[in-house]
């Protein structure tokens, strides 16, 4: 069982490696297309009061601290990127991996790390797995793949295909959370 209330916050190994490669992204304004990801991975995870804070805003709910959460992300425009503790035996590295947007918008991007790693190595962060556009360029980061071939074997699927498992083991996750909202 996971303990939510662990003062414990550090990151699994293998996204504190992530950490340390960083995300690079920037906006070409002639092309209106971005490059790279727009992803800033935290050095732990965010504190339980600090989740409980936001996420009481996020869902207009005084009674959500989002306890089940563990938070490592953000983007630039205040999107999150996290663990959901819903596996209840199982470590949190094999918890899935949710997106919750600025402007309300949830879904599963991965069914654990792993996943979540080579969605890095394929040069998708949270938002742009969770809503790949036409606006962005991916490129395969070859650092992250090295992370990602350290830690397990690649899951044979495309980036699209590891976002619909989890979406498909969790169908009703965003359900689950508009309950939350007030």
């Amino acid at each position: 069982m996971i303990d939510t209330a662990s003062d414990d916050l550090a990151l699994p190994v293998a996204l504190a490696e992530v950490v340390e490669i960083g995300f690079e992204w920037e906006w070409d304004e002639e092309t209106d297309i971005s490059h790279g990801c727009d992803f800033e991975p935290y050095t732990q995870f965010e504190p339980p009061e600090r989740t409980a804070y936001w996420f009481r805003l996020w869902t207009g709910n005084e009674a959500a601290d989002g306890s089940e959460f563990r938070f490592f992300g953000a983007t630039g425009a205040g999107d999150y990127a996290g663990f959901w503790l819903v596996r209840r035996a199982a470590p949190i590295t094999e918890q899935p991996i949710v997106y919750l947007g600025s402007e309300g918008e949830c879904g599963l991007i991965a069914r654990n790390l792993l996943d979540l790693l080579w969605l890095f190595a394929d040069g998708y962060g949270p938002a742009e797995a969770f809503a790949p556009t036409h606006f962005s360029a991916r490129v395969p980061n070859e650092e992250f793949r090295a992370i990602a071939e350290r830690h397990g074997p690649r899951p044979g699927h495309s980036a699209a295909e590891i976002v619909a498992a989890a979406q498909e083991e969790f169908p009703n996750f965003p359900e689950l959370i508009d309950a939350m909202c007030r």
